[in-house]
């Protein structure tokens, strides 16, 4: 029997004991003072526009425990060219499609076994418990290298949002078929990019279970 039957035997007779999803808020800008600033700078000026009080920003990270290890689902800057050493899965342009060549100007996205959420222990109420299923913990897993890529900070998939590290942790929950119903930033915060997220795995025509908004 060859080593990927295996797995899948393994996957499908296992019990759901011991796995688990689980979500991370964290303050946007946590540990880096640009960011922060540029984000309250963003904040202030949607707020303006949209006539509401201004929110607490938050980028959102996952970990997955499976019995194959634990892994950290996070879309991050590319520190440099050996995204192999943390999982990379698939890497996106920023700002513009043009200057996305350069490494500086693109982002990653990380299902890093073993790997660590540099700023989780800023995180605002979390973790946050979404699922102990087996079933869906693997699927998350294996749809994320599947995940669109479009021009960070943009709207390209015209979701009504711009695209970024929000939108591709709800992108991937809802698309492996997680209940995102009950999911919201803490109190007071936003997760610009999120909405984004679920539009675009809703219009998927063979996601596994309905997108449930």
């Amino acid at each position: 029997m060859s080593s990927n039957s295996s797995l899948r035997d393994f996957r499908a007779g296992a019990p759901n004991s011991g796995a688990s999803v689980d979500l991370y808020w964290i303050p946007l800008g946590a540990g880096a003072h640009v960011v922060r600033v540029s984000g309250k700078l963003f904040e202030a000026f949607a707020a303006f526009l949209h006539h509401r009080p201004r929110c607490d920003l938050y980028h959102s990270a996952l970990t997955v425990n499976v019995p194959e290890g634990r892994f950290v689902i996070e879309q991050t800057p590319v520190p440099d060219l050996h995204g192999e050493r943390r999982g990379v899965v698939a890497q996106g342009p920023v700002g513009t499609r043009w200057v996305g060549r350069l490494r500086w100007f693109r982002y990653e996205i990380r299902c890093w076994r073993g790997g660590s959420i540099p700023d989780a222990g800023n995180a605002i109420g979390s973790p946050v418990r979404l699922t102990e299923d087996l079933g869906l913990a693997h699927r998350l897993l294996d749809v994320l290298p599947t995940v669109p890529t479009p021009v960070w900070g943009r709207d390209e998939l015209k979701a009504g949002e711009m695209w970024n590290s929000n939108s591709v942790v709800a992108w991937a929950l809802a698309t492996s078929g997680l209940d995102v119903t009950a999911v919201h930033p803490p109190t007071h915060g936003r997760a610009p990019g999120w909405n984004g997220g679920l539009v675009v795995a809703g219009r998927a025509p063979n996601r596994r279970s309905p997108v449930r908004f």
